[in-house]
């Protein structure tokens, strides 16, 4: 939709559009908005009400007049131990959700002691390596009355499993876990790169974990299909939920493939995105995926009940937008793209810290963060009503523009033959990878600013002292696998370990790789085990254009 300009005669220049002034997206954006620009607008089709199909102005019909978004930190680092004692302080400063990070070698699936992991032990989240980990991270925390989001993918059936075993330990039934596995490998392959198996075989043990989920863990959401890690490659909005929802596509295929019902499994499904700085584009997108995915989960996949077809949605602000220099403006941006996401309709908020730019966040950050979504929660009047951009010009306007731009490059991927086969062409890393190199090229130039970088300079950054993850944090996890692998029944391990490998050499599809893999880790199998179990018989994954 376009914006109309003045009247004719008219001198007033804001009543033209800029032409120096575009989206994120790309998308032109003009001075003024006027009612031309909903003209042959249907409200009652484009909107509807809140709680409504197609959802465009929420997933519930009082979304934050009844109760605030679930207010999640992202928080791992070091030891479990060290991790523990983060979440029980997040805990006491009010936070309603827990966000586990893990360290790489566990997001890739290698035991602290293995020599790839060198150098990354507990450095950019927590480091896990068994059962007895997992038992610490969760000390004194009631898993029936905390809901808790797991970063992780490749591996993320390990970490709900051996989470599902710690919660046995506490006594609580498996359908009274909430949470989410973020389990979302396609976007690895496209912008993260922490993925361990071949895209097919990943999609396999996905499905495994929505089958097992279906009748073992009833409340738990078993994917959260993300954008935000394409978003921190580079990704324009329009790609962010283009690829995301066209990776949904696939999730929902390969499901229907191994059998189950579209309602059987898409009420647990939920999104990850990012919130940028640009506000009223960001509400736009937010709006406009919900839309899509209602209609494509009706339209093309039957779905009939409504819980199928709300994109529910985690977000959390833009790490990639924090600068190290003068990092209290870090203070700000997170404020805005907080506010962005709940005008948005977000389920649940993480906040970064304004010190992430320079190491992992404080104490005092991370409580700062978490502050900021009290205030945006309990001080201004956002949450006094429902989608309050409901029929704004400007909003409405950039809401179908959006929606255009991201059912075409849709088609793209569709046109390639679906999310797997355009990754395994190249095509989504590609396009990224171009909007990411523009936008460098834009910061480089000057065109555009970023406060503290490359304008409003000071010409002497205050001192910082940043929180560091002790490097013998390896040596003791190392030893701690020591005793773990000296303690425990190594041939009960050994017969575990061999029933999963045929578990998953079975191509039938009716052999559930979860069961066996629980029973390995029960055994205190690693996961460097487990997965180099996987490993044995799936292979590992290698990108095109490398050998």
């Amino acid at each position: 939709m376009t914006a109309s300009g003045g009247p004719a005669g008219t001198d007033d220049p804001g009543r033209a559009t800029d032409p120096g002034r575009a989206t994120e997206s790309g998308l032109p954006v003009a001075a003024v908005y006027g009612p031309e620009a909903l003209a042959g607008w249907d409200p009652a089709e484009r909107l509807g009400d809140p709680g409504r199909y197609p959802f465009t102005r929420g997933v519930y019909p009082g979304m934050y007049t009844r109760r605030p978004w679930t207010m999640r930190q992202y928080a791992g680092f070091g030891t479990a131990a060290e991790s523990n004692r983060r979440y029980h302080q997040l805990i006491d400063a009010g936070t309603t959700g827990l966000s586990v990070a893990f360290d790489l070698p566990t997001q890739m699936g290698y035991d602290s002691d293995d020599p790839v992991a060198a150098g990354e032990v507990g450095k950019v989240g927590v480091a896990i390596d068994s059962l007895a980990d997992m038992r610490v991270l969760f000390d004194g925390i009631p898993l029936d009355r905390v809901s808790t989001s797991m970063t992780i993918n490749a591996p993320a059936a390990l970490l709900l499993l051996l989470y599902q075993l710690v919660g046995a330990e506490q006594g609580v039934a498996p359908a009274a876990l909430t949470g989410t596995t973020q389990n979302d490998v396609l976007k690895e392959y496209i912008a993260r790169g922490t993925y361990i198996f071949p895209p097919r075989a990943s999609l396999r043990l996905t499905t495994d974990i929505f089958r097992y989920a279906r009748t073992t863990l009833p409340r738990w959401n078993t994917i959260s299909i993300s954008g935000y890690h394409m978003a921190e490659a580079g990704a324009t909005p329009v790609q962010e939920v283009a690829f995301t929802l066209a990776d949904g596509i696939e999730y929902v295929q390969a499901a229907l493939a191994a059998g189950l019902a579209v309602d059987e499994f898409a009420p647990r499904l939920s999104f990850f995105f990012v919130a940028r700085t640009t506000l009223l584009e960001e509400v736009a997108k937010f709006r406009a995926a919900r839309r899509i995915w209602a209609q494509v989960m009706h339209d093309e996949f039957g779905a009939r009940d409504p819980r199928s077809m709300m994109l529910r949605f985690h977000t959390q602000t833009a790490g990639v937008a924090l600068t190290a220099q003068q990092p209290e403006l870090n203070l700000v941006r997170v404020a805005v793209q907080g506010l962005a996401a709940v005008l948005g309709g977000t389920q649940s908020l993480h906040t970064n810290s304004y010190d992430e730019a320079i190491a992992l966040p404080s104490e005092k950050a991370a409580r700062l963060a978490l502050r900021t979504q009290q205030v945006l929660a309990y001080e201004t009047d956002v949450t006094a009503t429902v989608d309050p951009f409901a029929g704004s010009y400007v909003v409405e306007s950039l809401t179908d523009e959006l929606e255009e731009g991201v059912r075409t490059l849709m088609g793209r991927v569709a046109d390639l033959g679906g999310a797997v086969a355009a990754i395994e062409q190249g095509f989504q890393r590609s396009q990224i990878e171009e909007s990411a190199y523009r936008v460098a090229q834009q910061i480089e130039a000057g065109a555009r600013t970023v406060v503290g970088v490359n304008r409003f300079t000071v010409a002497e950054e205050e001192s910082y002292t940043p929180l560091r993850v002790d490097p013998a944090i390896g040596e003791e996890q190392a030893r701690r696998l020591d005793r773990l692998r000296s303690r425990r029944d190594s041939a009960a391990v050994r017969d575990r370990l061999d029933q999963l490998r045929t578990a998953a050499a079975d191509a039938t599809g009716r052999v559930n790789v979860l069961e066996p893999m629980r029973e390995a880790l029960a055994a205190y199998g690693t996961v460097g085990e487990v997965c180099a179990a996987l490993r044995d018989v799936w292979g590992t994954y290698v990108p095109v254009g490398t050998s």
